[in-house]
């Protein structure tokens, strides 16, 4: 005879279920900020690497599609995009003249001001939820999160190929 107990079965609530709620989460700030952007040229993605650029703390394209985890060839054409649209140039790196460095126009910076003003107003509608203390610490503990967790995984996937396989929008 064992003296083991029998495990008896849970009732199992969706609502506590991490995946689900994540995916809830990130369906309903894509969403929103989707909303919020427009026909700002590449939604969500163009406004992260917007954000990347005038930061200067990714130089250049390179460093801009790992620190995003968008494949280097699809960054080129994104930068491509907002060449055209006036919100970035490239300009030769005076350290290396084989490079080019990515830097935001007076226009990109005011553009990122605007969009900015938008996507906080729909991140307040996701979090509508909570109140502002709440909030400010939803927003720093999911920062230390994502900053700070080590990596789990031996795949490769960046961060919007994980986005859209979540979100089942994959197109492979």
């Amino acid at each position: 005879m064992s003296n083991s107990t029998a495990i008896e079965p849970q009732t199992i609530d969706s609502r506590d279920d991490f995946g689900w709620t994540l995916g809830v989460l990130v369906r309903n700030y894509q969403n929103a900020s989707l909303a919020a952007m427009g026909e700002f040229p590449h939604g969500p993605r163009g406004y992260q690497v917007l954000v990347a650029v005038v930061s200067g703390e990714q130089p250049n394209q390179l460093a801009l599609a790992q620190h995003l985890g968008i494949d280097r060839t699809v960054m080129t054409y994104l930068i491509d995009d907002f060449v055209k649209a006036g919100l970035v140039e490239r300009q030769l790196n005076p350290a290396d003249r084989r490079a080019r460095l990515v830097v935001a126009t007076d226009s990109g910076r005011n553009e990122l001001e605007r969009l900015q003003h938008a996507v906080l107003e729909a991140e307040n509608t996701v979090l509508g939820v909570l109140a502002d203390k709440e909030r400010e610490v939803f927003r720093s503990l999911l920062r230390r999160v994502a900053c700070e967790s080590p990596a789990v995984s031996e795949h490769s996937l960046g961060a919007c190929e994980a986005v859209e396989e979540m979100l089942g929008a994959s197109k492979k």
